[in-house]
């Protein structure tokens, strides 16, 4: 028998004060053996990081909603956490267990003010997605209009902060939170600014205004329309606009060719809100992106879209510029303008920068197309993160830039499962060569 969704606050709370008081007791048990001379290893704190970890998960899952969205976004800030907890977060990110469709219906016909007949012709009750905070439904409008329908889970968003709160003690608790508490203050505050975001669906239609009027001299990138009289706060109703998964986009119907001119595109499309719109997409997974044969993108979900400054922007350009020309001493001072270096610290050794500039830089190394496909460059960085704790009070994690970084990796995986072959130095060297504008 399936557990009963938890949706009111108290639910929630005590769900996670539970989860918080088992991580605790693990931790003072470990203590405990420590002290009368039990084992102390390294493998032991591993396996008990494991334990913890999937522990959080399965409560984060079950609860959705700010906690689950916080996992996922750990989950690629290796410095944030233990890699334990890091690769255990990353089952989140593949997929959200669905709510059921009788609470989701609830949902709808409260925010529309009437039963879901008289405002849809039908409503499919198998998600169409689900995610973090809100599910996905296909439907069709009484005129005929095909749809879909996301519709926010019930209780995350008056449960945000202190759900947030919860999950923080717990990874306190537990041990888990590798950074100063400073880092962690300014991390935290800014998931809880993009996730109070997040919730509100009618900031989403705002922001999917602002990006179809951006992009509009790039016809291939299709955004879908907002249907307003069927949209709320917590309800957001599109025109349904269908692309193949990139689980489909294989040789036999996506030639060579086709795959390259879309690896393009995504860059043309990710380099332009970087550096000219100075406000991004972040949230670049994989179900966020749907493809059509003829080298269209279909981009989904603008709930988390991040505004940057255009300090930060041009302070980014000035690293890139500076790791290419391998000007090392330069580039510490742009990370320290970026807020990634501590200004208080000592400059790093160049050596440090030449090892993580020459694995990084594997895309952009010269003009000679580079394939995708059969990349290494995440081996080659999950290789050399022992070089990482050895420069701990140097670094901290870089919260302007966060879902920069975060939208960065999120290509470089989609342009791997789409085997593109393609050369971007010159693409590069045309944004970089453009001092950011205010």
């Amino acid at each position: 028998m399936a557990k009963k969704p938890v949706t009111s606050r108290t639910g929630r709370f005590f769900k996670l004060a539970g989860m918080t008081a088992s991580v605790a007791g693990q931790v003072a048990g470990q203590r405990a053996r420590r002290l009368l001379g039990g084992e102390h290893s390294e493998d032991a704190r591993s396996e008990q990081y494991t334990r913890m970890a999937g522990q959080i998960v399965d409560t984060l899952g079950e609860l959705k909603g700010a906690v689950m969205k916080v996992g996922q976004i750990a989950s690629q800030t290796q410095d944030f956490l233990p890699k334990e907890f890091s690769e255990a977060l990353e089952k989140l990110q593949r997929e959200a267990p669905p709510m059921p469709f009788e609470v989701i219906a609830t949902q709808l016909e409260a925010e529309l003010g009437a039963p879901l007949g008289e405002r849809f012709e039908y409503v499919q009750q198998t998600p169409y997605a689900s995610a973090s905070i809100g599910q996905v439904h296909r439907a069709r409008l009484h005129d005929g209009t095909d749809v879909v329908v996301k519709v926010q889970y019930p209780g995350v968003d008056e449960s945000c902060d202190s759900d947030l709160r919860q999950l923080r003690m717990a990874l306190r608790l537990g041990g888990l939170l590798k950074v100063p508490k400073e880092s962690v203050d300014a991390l935290f505050a800014e998931i809880r600014t993009r996730l109070k975001e997040e919730l509100d669906y009618a900031n989403e239609a705002r922001n999917l205004a602002r990006f179809r009027q951006f992009h509009q001299h790039q016809p291939w990138l299709l955004l879908p329309r907002v249907i307003e009289s069927h949209s709320t706060r917590r309800v957001l109703t599109l025109e349904l606009l269908e692309g193949d998964h990139i689980s489909a986009v294989t040789p036999e119907r996506y030639d060579q060719d086709i795959r390259n001119r879309i690896g393009h595109r995504l860059f043309a499309a990710m380099a332009d809100q970087l550096f000219r719109f100075h406000c991004i997409h972040g949230d670049p997974h994989p179900g966020n992106y749907a493809f059509r044969p003829d080298g269209s993108i279909i981009l989904y979900d603008f709930g988390c879209v991040k505004q940057l400054k255009p300090e930060v922007v041009d302070a980014y350009r000035r690293a890139l510029l500076a790791a290419m020309a391998e000007d090392y001493d330069a580039l510490d001072h742009h990370l320290i303008a970026l807020g990634a270096r501590v200004a208080s610290q000592p400059p790093v050794n160049p050596a440090y920068y030449a090892l993580w500039r020459n694995i990084l830089i594997a895309p952009f190394a010269g003009e000679t197309p580079y394939d995708f496909a059969s990349a290494d460059l995440h081996l080659k960085v999950a290789a050399n993160t022992s070089t990482v704790f050895q420069h701990l009070d140097a670094f901290k994690p870089p919260v302007e830039s966060l879902f920069i970084d975060r939208m960065v990796a999120g290509h470089y995986w989609l342009m791997k499962r789409l085997g593109v072959k393609a050369a971007f130095r010159p693409e590069l060297e045309r944004y970089l060569a453009a001092p950011a504008e205010d």
